[in-house]
C-alpha cells in the first residue's frame, strides 16, 4: 500500500485521506477484476490448500487456493479447530457484549500468559490486529510510552493500510511524517532534528520484503528510536516458539522503545490480533486506554480455543516441521520462477504485469487452470505496478506448485511472442 497515494490532497494540501481521489482513479479495476470472478469469490474448504467454489461462474470448481496468508497450513488444522469447538462447548457462548475493562472470558487470560511465555513479552490479545493497531498508535503519540514528550511518528511509505489508516488520528496528536520505505538515511535525518521519533514499519511487507531490524536496534541505540512494527506476515514461520520475523531478531527483553503488533490468524492458524508489549507501565496502560480494549470487546470465546491450540502446536516439534516444508517449497518456487523476491525467506511473491488490466488477464489464466491468486493494482500497489501475488504455504502439494509454475510460464512467453 502506498502512502502517499492517500494522502496527495487537492492543490498539493497536506492530507493524510484522499479516499475520493483512490476510488475515481481505481475504481475501474476493482469492477472488472469482480466481474471476472477474481474478488469476492466464495469457497469452502477441501482439504490442504483445496477450496470448492459455492457461488458465482465457477460454482462446482476446486481450485488450488494462493490466496490465504496461512503460511503454514494451520487454518485449517484439526487440533485447532477442535480447540474452538472445546471452547465454545465449555463457555456455552461465542461473544460477551462487554467492553474488556469489565468482564472478561476466563479463557483470554489463559491465552495472553500462555502467548507471554511462548513470545517472551507482556501479551494483549485483540480481535484482529487492525484494532491493535488503533489502540496502540495514539498511546505512543500521547508520549506517555516516551517519558511525556511526544513522538515525531515516522511511517515508512509501504507500511500496511492497517497502520497509514490512523495518519489523521495519530496527527491530532503529534507531529506525522511518511518516508521512502527503507529509506534508513530519511529516518536517521529526523531522529538527528527532534528528540523523539518513533518509527512504524511492517516486519514482514504484504508485497514482499522486510524490514532491516538490524540497522532500526543501531539507530534505537544511537538515538532512543521508539519502533512499532507489525508482523502480521512474519508471525509463527520464523523463531523456535514461532515468535516471528521481527521478535527472532531482537533482544531476549523487548525492553520500553519496542512494540510488536502481530496476528493469530495467518500463520499461526487461529484468529485475531495480538501486541507484545515490553513493560508493566505499557501494559498499565493499554488496558485503561487502548479504544479497543477500554471500549469493545475480547475475541470470540472461539477464537480464543482456537489460539489456545495453535499455542500448544507451537510448543512441539510440528512447528519446526512446518517451518522447514514451507522453507522447501519455497525453494521449490524461485528455482522455477523469477521475482523481485527470489532468495528471501519470505513465502510471499509478486509477478509483476505492469498494466492493470494485463494483470486482471493474467490472474484470470491461472484461475481457469485452477490456480487462485491475488490480483494486485493501485491503491495496493503503485500505478503501473499491477500483478498477482502469491502466498505459499506448507501445506501446497509440489505437484500442484509445479503446474502453477509452468502456467505461470505459459503465460509469460505468450505476452512475449
Amino acid at each position: 500500500m502506498s502512502a502517499t497515494d492517500y494522502e496527495a490532497g487537492p492543490r498539493g494540501a497536506t492530507r493524510f485521506r484522499n479516499t475520493a481521489s483512490v476510488i475515481d482513479r481505481s475504481r475501474m479495476y476493482f469492477e472488472e477484476a469482480h466481474r471476472r470472478g477474481l474478488m469476492a469469490v466464495y469457497g469452502r474448504s477441501v482439504q490442504q490448500r483445496a477450496v470448492s467454489l459455492t457461488a458465482g461462474g465457477r460454482r462446482g470448481n476446486t481450485i488450488t487456493d494462493y490466496v490465504r496468508c496461512s503460511y503454514l497450513g494451520l487454518d485449517n488444522h484439526p487440533t485447532i479447530v477442535a480447540g474452538a469447538i472445546a471452547a465454545v462447548q465449555e463457555y456455552g457462548s461465542v461473544h460477551w457484549s462487554c467492553a474488556r475493562t469489565r468482564l472478561n472470558f476466563g479463557l483470554i487470560g489463559d491465552l495472553e500468559s500462555t502467548l507471554s511465555e511462548l513470545f517472551r513479552a507482556r501479551v494483549i490479545a485483540y480481535s484482529t490486529v487492525m484494532v491493535a493497531n488503533m489502540g496502540a498508535l495514539p498511546i505512543i503519540a500521547s508520549g506517555h510510552l516516551t517519558k511525556g514528550q511526544k513522538p515525531v511518528m515516522v511511517f515508512d511509505r509501504f507500511a500496511h493500510a492497517s497502520l497509514a489508516f490512523h495518519k489523521p488520528v495519530v496527527a491530532q496528536e503529534t507531529q506525522v511524517e511518511t518516508i521512502p520505505h527503507n529509506d534508513l538515511n530519511a529516518l536517521e535525518q529526523i531522529c538527528r532534528k527532534h528528540p523523539v521519533v518513533a518509527y512504524v514499519c511492517d516486519g514482514v511487507y504484504s508485497m514482499g520484503g522486510f524490514a532491516p531490524i538490524n540497522e532500526l536496534l543501531l539507530l534505537q541505540q544511537k538515538y532512543g528510536l521508539f519502533l512499532y512494527m507489525d508482523d502480521a506476515h512474519g508471525i509463527s514461520l520464523f523463531g523456535d516458539t514461532g515468535e516471528g520475523f521481527a521478535r527472532s531478531r531482537l533482544p531476549r527483553e523487548l525492553g520500553e522503545r519496542t512494540i510488536i503488533a502481530a496476528s493469530l490468524g495467518k500463520g499461526f492458524g487461529a484468529s485475531g490480533g495480538m501486541l507484545m508489549l515490553g513493560t508493566p507501565h505499557q501494559e498499565r496502560l493499554f488496558r485503561c486506554y487502548s479504544i479497543p480494549h477500554a471500549f469493545s470487546a475480547s475475541p470470540n470465546v472461539a477464537a480464543v480455543g482456537a489460539a489456545l491450540a495453535s499455542a500448544a502446536i507451537h510448543q512441539t516439534n510440528e512447528l519446526r516441521l512446518r517451518q522447514e516444508q514451507l522453507a522447501d517449497r519455497i525453494a521449490f518456487f524461485d528455482k522455477r520462477v523469477e521475482t523481485g523476491q527470489r532468495g528471501a525467506p519470505l513465502p510471499i511473491r509478486m509477478i509483476n504485469v505492469g498494466d492493470e488490466f494485463a494483470a486482471i488477464d493474467f490472474t484470470e489464466h491461472l484461475l481457469e487452470a485452477g490456480f487462485y491468486t491475488s490480483v494486485t493494482f493501485f491503491p495496493t500497489v503503485t500505478r503501473g505496478g499491477a500483478g498477482a501475488r502469491i502466498c505459499l504455504t506448507a501445506s501446497h502439494e509440489l505437484s500442484d506448485l509445479e503446474q502453477l509454475c509452468a502456467k505461470i510460464a505459459s503465460f509469460e512467453h505468450r505476452t512475449e511472442t
